[in-house]
């Protein structure tokens, strides 16, 4: 066994813990069908948001893992549910007028508001994909209609008709008494109108695998389970998804996670083996509402990616799954900054850290180093003080700070100094609030002055954290952490802020001494 793999089957980091159990699953006997599948499900009722893309990273984590620890090949699915009723319109999308005379259509025949695909399904797909592309996942993509409409389901659709009892008995446990009256597993899509029709069955025939209903106008039809005429309802959709694919593994938020053995019992009622799962917290917005593709509040991964990394995304899905999180734009500057922090501390680490280390799991075997030799949050505040309106501003006091740093070769730090500049300028800048220093950090405030004024060792941010320190330290500051923040509040306009030696040494000696004058001043306040 080689020394990463044993690391591996003892690391305790989730998805090394998820791959393990899944790993048991064939300890007596690899699949028959030659591969693990693991499987993520898209609805897309609405753009793609960070939570759908979440669930692909983590997914693809726990792949990655498992495959660490096992030589059986995998597979990922992403399985979009475009075939679903459009049941109400996002806030997000334009033509809404347009769009409610489409209401319960399929997906994929509801025409695109945006003009550029076949239909919002369609449109919807393509963004999701498109993004995935761009991370780099190894997946492949299936359509729901796809899959109804080319038999590859009939096999399940026609066992369903066969113990439609059965998987009926299943759901009726779950639902309330009026529900239960008028509920099937069955959903046709009426051939007249295109709906999809939420009515009751009147007859189910096994043997010509066939549903007889009345339309929407009153008229009784009889239609064949398979090719596209009519779709499962969403639970007896996943239990019949995993026993037509044999999918291994698949995770989901907790709002699913009561309906895990209602999917669990059809899966097996129709011939198939329950997958592993894995249940994660969900995301919240500012307001702490969980985050909703029809809203679209929250972050969109387009708005991620304006103002840091694609891989600082990934870090962000990768902390504390089980744990639910606020996803706004002020996770963003925390989430650069400790991604960095975690590359450079892999160069050192043993095989047993390493496994155990967030950018494992985000790049597998293939880690980068870290060519950022300032902080993001540094050139936050680097961008404030300097009023920044390009990231070249920032690097005439990058230069100076680290001569050897260039944008040709340090291309992460070159693009955070972008992204640093517009995240100040679209967020920090609106909500700085400079104040006057009161007559204890005055004096504090003119000591720095002086000590600076007579400074004569360079840019050292350690030698300069000290000097801070000092003053801190020699006007009383109990905590000092409030002498720090007096410098932030001052100096800066915000409540925190930067290592302040560091802050100096790339700001400049001299530039912070003409900071601290007009904050004495009271310039800043102007």
């Amino acid at each position: 066994m080689s020394d990463l793999r044993a690391a591996a089957m003892s690391c305790k980091a989730w998805p090394f813990e998820e791959a393990r159990r899944l790993l048991k699953r064939y300890e007596k006997a690899p699949p028959e069908k030659g591969y693990v599948l693991f499987e993520t499900g898209y609805g897309p009722s609405g753009l793609p948001h960070i939570g759908t893309f979440g669930e692909v990273a983590r997914t693809t984590m726990i792949r990655r893992a498992f495959e660490v620890i096992s030589d059986i090949p995998t597979r990922l699915i992403c399985f979009s549910d475009d075939l679903d009723g459009m049941r109400k319109i996002p806030d997000n999308v334009p033509q809404q007028e347009m769009l409610k005379e489409h209401v319960q259509k399929p997906l994929t025949s509801v025409p695109d508001p945006f003009g550029e695909y076949e239909s919002f399904g369609h449109h919807n797909n393509a963004m999701l994909r498109r993004f995935l592309d761009t991370f780099g996942f190894e997946y492949e993509f299936y359509s729901a209609t796809d899959f109804y409409k080319s038999g590859q389901f009939d096999k399940v659709l026609l066992r369903a008709a066969e113990l439609y009892d059965d998987v009926m008995a299943v759901m009726l446990k779950s639902l309330r008494e009026e529900r239960q009256q008028t509920y099937s597993i069955f959903l046709p899509i009426s051939p007249k109108s295109g709906r999809v029709l939420y009515v009751p069955v009147k007859q189910v025939d096994a043997a010509a695998g066939t549903i007889t209903f009345d339309d929407e106008d009153g008229e009784e039809m009889t239609l064949p389970v398979t090719g596209g005429n009519v779709k499962l309802q969403w639970k007896p959709d996943f239990g019949a998804r995993w026993a037509a694919l044999d999918v291994d593994f698949e995770m989901y938020g907790k709002d699913h996670s009561t309906n895990t053995p209602i999917y669990d019992r059809i899966c097996e009622i129709l011939g198939g083996r329950k997958p592993e799962h894995f249940t994660y917290e969900l995301f919240l917005d500012e307001n702490g509402e969980k985050i909703s593709k029809s809203k679209g509040n929250g972050l969109s991964i387009d708005e991620w990616l304006t103002y840091a990394s694609s891989e600082s995304l990934s870090y962000f899905m990768y902390q504390k799954p089980k744990t639910a999180k606020r996803m706004y734009f002020d996770v963003i500057p925390k989430a650069m900054d400790e991604y960095h922090q975690q590359l450079r501390a892999y160069a050192d680490q043993d095989m047993a850290a390493r496994v155990n280390n967030p950018v494992f799991h985000i790049h597998g075997r293939n880690v980068p180093v870290s060519n950022m030799v300032v902080p993001f949050s540094m050139l936050l505040n680097l961008a404030s003080v300097s009023s920044a309106e390009d990231k070249e501003t920032l690097w005439g006091f990058i230069r100076r700070y680290a001569p050897d740093a260039r944008a040709e070769t340090h291309a992460d730090l070159d693009a955070a100094a972008g992204y640093a500049v517009r995240y100040f300028n679209d967020f920090v800048k609106p909500g700085k609030v400079y104040r006057a220093p009161d007559a204890k950090e005055r004096a504090a405030l003119e000591d720095l002055l002086a000590r600076l004024k007579g400074w004569d060792g360079g840019p050292d941010a350690e030698a300069l954290q000290s000097l801070v320190f000092a003053v801190g330290k020699d006007h009383g500051f109990e905590p000092l952490r409030d002498w720090f923040k007096a410098l932030y509040e001052v100096l800066l306009g915000a409540s925190q802020g930067p290592r302040f030696g560091g802050f100096i040494a790339l700001y400049g000696v001299a530039e912070s001494i003409a900071l601290i004058e007009k904050g004495l001043s009271g310039e800043l306040l102007a």
